[in-house]
């Protein structure tokens, strides 16, 4: 049995090598230590956390197409050291770790990694300090676009080729500023997603739509079956909004050009601008301001806490033998709230693309990421970058779990379970990659006026224009 992973990395084991001013044997395996859940007889069956020690099957570093990778590897900077900050803490950091352990053996070089939860205050104290890291790990692309001015452009020495063909040019687009390339994105989500219960899916006889007419057939036979499709639980304090806008943005990517999509999030294109009231009025209020579509309708959909999931399954507490609501669009780590015992894969708790609608669209996708900048141009800090470009450069952390990457050339047999292989094959496929417009616009927008319009507008405070218009005017000049 293959338990489900509780603590993504706890420690890193490696075998110990001699650094050598020539290059060390390419190492084959990688042994980590991980926590998971385990079955054992005490003397009845129980489940007991338990750290094992994996070992990992590495891939050996490539010899290209990276010029500075392959110098690194013949040894050329053995000895050397290199260090990364960034926001992975924890779990994420020890992850991260593991993952750079096959590049420390194959080159000699040291590279350590520090995280921190202020690592934004940090980072910039840092910079204006004139004592950057070598290498920032970011949690998204704007603070990057702020400190471009300060870092090394990554085109100036990568192969930019190569680079094109293991990303769509969505994710080179999103860290390109001033026409040159100044992040890497290393790892991915996606908020693209449906989840549903396929027992009773497949009971009901219900099929997984691949288009937005398949979606709107399937709703409609749901309600004719007497049964609500969508649960849109979207209350979060004084976070409350965002699922909203999740929604708004997804569907916007799914009727408009991207183009459009950027220019309203820098503010070329008013808030109000018409593909933005198309899809709110014509596709995200047609569902949500639907009674028969959403359980507990409009209120429900800002009372019900966003983390309540339970109505997504039948439950013999509550006397429910079928879900109170068949569907629910929400990102990748929903089943960390769905109800305990809760089997999430091919036979349990499953997810499906969220449709595209326009087909000349394409297959967007909708998420977030993590890129990866340069602030000191030295050849092992290059050799470093253009490792984590490359599959070998995430394959411990895919392996091990908690990690979905946008690299088109990962393998998707690499991916520890049925739902992060599925996730990454999403990835893999989609045409287009946008941020979280919210997370790319001002604070003051983004994270307020853009949550709270959307708050008044389910509830039914405000129309359709009256909202645009408001969060229009709040923009900052």
């Amino acid at each position: 049995m293959r338990g489900k992973l509780l603590v993504l990395v706890a420690l890193v084991s490696v075998l110990a090598l001699t650094l050598s001013a020539c290059a060390p044997p390419a190492p084959e395996t990688v042994q980590v230590e991980v926590t998971r859940e385990v079955e054992v007889e005490v003397p009845v069956e129980v489940t007991v956390e338990k750290v094992v020690t994996e070992e990992i099957q590495v891939t050996p570093i490539p010899e290209g197409p990276y010029e500075h990778l392959a110098r690194a590897k013949a040894g050329e900077f053995a000895g050397t050291e290199v260090n990364i900050f960034g926001v992975y803490t924890s779990e994420d950091e020890a992850r991260f770790r593991a993952a750079l352990v096959p590049f420390e053996q194959a080159t000699g070089i040291d590279v350590n990694f520090e995280g921190s939860g202020d690592f934004e205050q940090l980072i910039r104290v840092q910079v204006e300090a004139g004592d950057p890291p070598d290498i920032a790990q970011f949690s998204q692309p704007g603070l990057i676009a702020e400190m471009a001015d300060k870092m090394v452009p990554l085109d100036s020495f990568m192969n930019v080729d190569q680079l094109k063909e293991d990303y769509i040019q969505s994710w080179l687009d999103l860290a390109t500023f001033d026409d040159h390339l100044y992040g890497l994105f290393y790892r991915a989500s996606t908020k693209s997603i449906v989840w549903y219960s396929k027992p009773e899916f497949d009971a009901a006889g219900y099929e997984v739509p691949e288009t937005w007419d398949q979606l709107l057939a399937l709703m409609d036979e749901m309600v004719a079956n007497g049964h609500t499709p969508w649960c849109i639980p979207a209350e979060h304090g004084g976070s409350t909004g965002w699922v909203i806008t999740d929604w708004v943005e997804d569907v916007l990517l799914r009727t408009a050009e991207p183009e459009v999509y950027d220019q309203w999030t820098n503010h070329e294109v008013p808030f109000n601008d018409p593909a933005i009231k198309e899809a709110m009025d014509e596709y995200v209020g047609k569902i949500m301001f639907n009674e028969d579509y959403v359980y507990g309708g409009p209120e429900g959909v800002l009372t019900i806490w966003v983390g309540q999931t339970a109505e997504l399954f039948p439950s013999e507490e509550e006397g429910r033998a079928e879900p109170a609501c068949w569907m629910m669009k929400q990102a990748g780590w929903i089943p960390a709230f769905f109800p305990e015992g809760t089997t999430v894969g091919p036979d349990g708790a499953w997810f499906f693309y969220f449709p595209p609608i326009k087909e000349e669209l394409g297959k967007p996708v909708l998420g977030g990421g993590d890129p990866i900048g340069m602030f000191n141009d030295r050849p092992e800090v290059r050799a470093v970058i253009e490792y984590l470009a490359t599959p070998a450069g995430c394959e411990v952390w895919v392996k091990t779990g908690g990690f979905i990457s946008p690299n088109r050339s990962v393998p998707t047999d690499w991916y520890f379970d049925e739902a992060e292989r599925l996730q990454g094959e999403i990835m893999q496929n989609a045409d287009v990659f946008r941020f979280d417009a919210s997370d790319l616009m001002p604070g003051t927008v983004g994270v307020g006026t853009f949550w709270s319009g959307m708050i008044e507008w389910v509830g039914g405070e405000k129309d359709t224009d009256t909202v645009l218009q408001e969060i229009d005017d709040s923009w900052p000049e």
